[in-house]
């Protein structure tokens, strides 16, 4: 399954890891609960690549909205669990969106499948993952970005048990 991943993947994306982008840092908290249930919090390390080429273009022509993106990268934490992925995300300004005009602030919904290795830590009942995440960025006089983003990851019930785990991190963002 691992071989037909890594071969999707460098199909789908080999034209888009030479176009402009963004990397993309993180360092976060993994298995994150809000009910105060038991929990095997770990850090989390994050790297992205963004690609600027946009895949599909949904919706009317004039609305430059839903663009949709491809990413990859890998997430590890500190209990030597290790993620894969790729996928596709969508980038709005978030002034634009609300009140029509430009300002520093970015919102970013993505949606994502990987490779998932639990190592020593917390077991998600399959090899493969989905991740789906929230991010809200602030875009420095520099161009790079400060973020915090919200991610879930799960196997979307494919496997025998579907435990799920959450992340909040904070992004760095480096555009080139």
């Amino acid at each position: 399954m691992f071989k037909l991943y890594l071969i999707l993947s460098i199909v789908l994306f080999t034209t888009s890891s030479f176009s402009k982008g963004t990397n993309i840092i993180g360092l976060g908290l993994y298995d994150v609960r809000f009910d105060g249930s038991d929990q095997e919090q770990a850090a989390d390390f994050r790297y992205e690549f963004r690609s600027d080429k946009t895949l599909f273009d949904i919706g009317p022509e004039e609305d430059n909205f839903f663009f949709l993106k491809p990413f990859f990268g890998f997430e590890f934490t500190s209990d030597s669990a290790s993620y894969l992925l790729t996928g596709i995300y969508v980038e709005d300004n978030v002034g634009e969106l609300f009140e029509g005009k430009s300002n520093d602030f970015y919102f970013t919904p993505s949606l994502g499948f990987g490779y998932y290795d639990d190592g020593s830590g917390k077991k998600l009942g399959y090899d493969i993952q989905f991740r789906t995440s929230l991010e809200v960025s602030y875009e420095l006089k520099t161009k790079s970005r400060l973020a915090i983003s919200f991610s879930h990851i799960s196997n979307a019930n494919i496997g025998d048990k579907n435990p799920g785990v959450e992340t909040i991190s904070i992004l760095y963002h480096i555009p080139y």
